[in-house]
């Protein structure tokens, strides 16, 4: 791996006047320069239908080709990053799809930044997955209290991408998935059908999907908008069944997809949807992943013209899967756009070994099926907890991927040049997720917001493996001795933050395992050191974890959404409080028994697949 980055200078009458605005802005965060020091930078259009990169080094400069803007930027990237040679990729439009609808609503400035590293990536397209969280004139309850963005804010985000070559996408929702504005009742009581879908064949929500669509149109430069549509499980089976009867799913289905079609038409808009419901509406047991089940007949050409699908899938590690899936949607008469993951969504940080165990095949089939548009979501389910900066190393290994460059080193290069961050300390910091059993694997997350009184999740993951907890210690001590040498690097993902989530974690992990051996044989001398020495030293690190966890939620997005996470971790302290009570009084004979600790399922019991916060912080789910 090389140890410095290239300085770059290019001259502003030799270089194509399409490139200029992109590295002016590069220019405000990386060694470029126009008319300054460094290796001379020259640029030469190619005429090639495939987007390629290539990059040659001479005594004192670089030359690189390109044949789309896309292609040149990342030939930017590689120069910086000292990496030469030429690569191409089968794909139009790459990118990624950012939701910032589960509490993290990115900042504006940090999103530019995001932007600058996509495209020294080689990447030309982003979505931005909107459930509510943008303004909509007239209605004041659509992102109430969520930080929507404004059509200034947007526009100012598509300016920015546009100058670097970057479709911004709008991506919402038109059916599903609406649970952030059914639940004012006050203003939305007509349209409601279930608690997370909207009423379809309803004036009012006609109405709304309008102004959506519009709204979109104004904002952003692109024709294309993703509509959304996916997992609408129950449609037609709330007021709406009361109110019209019961009917086929499949035909109120395709009644409000002719709808939001033709309502995009109107607006001069292609539409993108999520192709899963057309294939679990074709099965008894409505499934996606569903590689037999014969469509109906003539669903194909129910498809509007105008709509395309997108197909998503962030759970496969073998090839065979995506090509069939793949050749699914092809017997529909569309060529799918192809949707993978870089795992962000329920992970503290971004999950290396996940993601390359399902991007890795995907994007190698995708080449091979010369699939022309490949994007990698990056949800927020639960919270948006994970820290997103962390996620750049998997953007840039996936991009990579994408054209062709298989060694990991010219990753770790290209990192550290376009992330001025260490790429293995990076993806260590998130090798949390140890296996347990044949079937589950620990989630930290649910080992931090356990409720450490009734330990629902530890108890869980002693069922998979009796010997959970020395085995996940003995991983997490590791993970943090590789990355302490890094403390201080916060270039794509705060190491420091990771180190204090670790050590809490450890004295979590501990302290239960501890109380529970402590308490069964009644050990009181073992209580006492735990509720003078263990418990404050855990209530001290998830102090420490918590203002970290602000420091950098705060520097990434818009402060909403932040307390949804300090309540649970203010939670988690008080939680820890009370258990110190609890001892306390069972210490001093004021209590006989600690009846949290005395009710704990039997080691038959099968352990529970939870990786929700409401699932483990409390025996009850009304959180």
């Amino acid at each position: 791996m090389t140890n410095q980055v290239a300085k770059l200078a290019w001259r502003g009458n030799e270089t194509p006047a399409e490139l200029i605005p992109a590295l002016h802005l590069l220019e405000t965060e990386y060694p470029i320069s126009e008319g300054g020091r460094g290796l001379k930078l020259t640029f030469r259009k190619l005429d090639d239908s495939e987007n390629i990169s290539r990059v040659r080094r001479s005594r004192g400069g670089v030359t690189v080709e390109y044949s789309t803007i896309s292609g040149a930027l990342r030939g930017v990237g590689s120069a910086l990053a000292k990496l030469d040679g030429e690569e191409r990729t089968p794909f139009e439009k790459l990118g990624i799809m950012l939701d910032v609808s589960r509490n993290m609503v990115m900042r504006v400035e940090h999103f530019k930044m995001w932007l600058r590293r996509l495209a020294l990536c080689g990447c030309n397209e982003v979505l931005l997955y909107c459930e509510d969280t943008f303004e909509l004139e007239d209605e004041p309850f659509f992102g109430a209290y969520r930080a929507p963005y404004t059509l200034e804010e947007l526009q100012e985000m598509d300016d920015y991408a546009d100058a670097l070559g970057i479709e911004l996408i709008g991506c919402v929702q038109t059916l599903g998935h609406m649970e952030q504005i059914l639940q004012h009742g006050v203003a939305y009581s007509e349209i409601y059908d279930s608690e997370r879908i909207m009423m379809v064949d309803n004036a009012g929500t006609q109405s709304l999907i309008r102004k959506i669509i519009s709204f979109w149109k104004s904002a952003l430069r692109s024709r294309r908008i993703h509509v959304g549509m996916d997992e609408a499980f129950g449609l037609g089976r709330g007021r709406h069944q009361t109110l019209f009867g019961a009917q086929k799913e499949s035909d109120i289905m395709q009644r409000h997809l002719d709808l939001v079609a033709g309502i995009c038409r109107e607006n001069g808009l292609e539409a993108m949807i999520w192709s899963d419901m057309f294939f679990r509406m074709t099965n008894e047991k409505h499934e996606y992943y569903d590689y037999t089940s014969a469509f109906a007949p003539g669903i194909a050409k129910t498809i509007p013209e105008n709509v395309e699908l997108v197909y998503w899938d962030y759970y496969h590690d073998q090839c065979s899967d995506y090509r069939k899936m793949i050749s699914r949607h092809r017997e529909l008469g569309r060529e799918p756009v192809v949707a993978s993951g870089i795992w962000t969504w329920v992970r503290m940080w971004y999950d290396h070994r996940q993601t390359m165990d399902t991007a890795m095949p995907c994007i190698d089939v995708c080449r091979q099926e010369n699939i022309r548009e490949l994007f990698f979501t990056m949800w927020g389910d639960d919270g948006a907890y994970c820290n997103y900066d962390s996620s750049l190393a998997g953007i840039i290994r996936c991009a990579d991927l994408a054209f062709g460059r298989r060694d990991e080193n010219d990753s770790a290069d290209r990192f550290k040049a376009v992330c001025h961050a260490d790429y293995e300390a990076n993806i260590t910091a998130g090798e949390l997720h140890m296996p347990i059993g044949e079937k589950y694997s620990v989630i930290p997350s649910m080992i931090l917001w356990d409720d450490p009184l009734l330990g629902k999740y530890f108890d869980s993951c002693k069922r998979a493996n009796p010997e959970f907890d020395l085995n996940y210690l003995d991983q997490l001590d590791d993970v943090l001795c590789r990355i302490m040498p890094f403390a201080e690097d916060c270039g794509a993902g705060d190491i420091g933050y990771a180190v204090d989530l670790i050590k809490f974690l450890i004295k979590k992990v501990e302290l239960r395992g501890a109380l529970e051996a402590a308490y069964d044989r009644g050990d009181r001398l073992a209580l006492r050191e735990l509720l003078t020495t263990t418990l404050p030293a855990a209530i001290a690190a998830l102090i420490e974890f918590d203002a970290g966890f602000r420091r950098n939620w705060l520097k990434c997005a818009k402060a909403h959404g932040l307390e949804r996470i300090q309540v649970r971790n203010a939670g988690q302290l008080a939680r820890l409080e009370e258990l110190s009570i609890r001892l306390r009084e069972y210490l001093d004979g004021t209590i006989e028994r600690i009846e949290e600790l005395d009710e704990r399922l039997p080691y038959s019991a099968k352990p529970e697949m939870v990786n929700r916060y409401r699932e483990v912080s409390s025996g009850s789910w009304i959180i």
